[in-house]
């Protein structure tokens, strides 16, 4: 089974790291996070019973490794988010709706934002992440709607302002 646990982490790194950073919103504490969940899933003497539950299972113990770390560090916690170091080469529309969306990310509530990453950015089925998260798959689907409800309207309010100028009309 170890193996199994190996291949999954393997194969879900990047995911994983993405969700790290997303909950943690530094590199440095991300990869901490996501080296104290290594280390718990191959230390586990507790593992899923079948191998398609392996992945879910590693998104949980990551999010419990958070919540344990956020607990222990409640009183000093800062979230200060550190933007990403990712160069920009086109100013195409994509780019555009990347950047757009993360930072609308960053000011949703930390719930939605977290039901929005397993579902729409990792890829999880609605079962799997109410496994993850512990809660109804009915739950899952309501979350989401509102998280997605949300982002839209942060998106929508814009972060467009007009510039205001000192000149006038004639001015010079």
């Amino acid at each position: 089974m170890r193996a199994a646990i190996e291949a999954a982490l393997k194969q879900d790194w990047r995911r994983l790291f993405s969700y790290a950073l997303h909950l943690t919103g530094s590199r440095e504490a991300a990869s901490d996070l996501l080296q104290s969940c290594v280390v718990k899933a191959l230390s586990s003497r507790s593992l899923p019973a079948d191998i398609v539950s392996v992945r879910a299972w590693i998104f949980t113990i990551l999010r419990n490794a958070w919540i344990d770390e956020f607990r222990r560090n409640r009183a000093d916690a800062e979230l200060t988010a550190e933007p990403l170091a990712e160069p920009i080469e086109h100013y195409d529309d994509r780019v555009i709706a990347a950047i757009t969306v993360r930072q609308a990310l960053e000011r949703i509530e930390p719930i939605h934002r977290e039901i929005i990453e397993l579902v729409d950015l990792a890829g999880f089925r609605y079962a799997e992440v109410a496994a993850i998260l512990g809660v109804p798959q009915g739950t899952v689907m309501s979350r989401l709607s509102r998280a997605r409800l949300s982002l839209l309207a942060v998106i929508s309010e814009g972060n467009v302002l007009p510039l205001s100028t000192r000149r006038r009309h004639g001015e010079k």
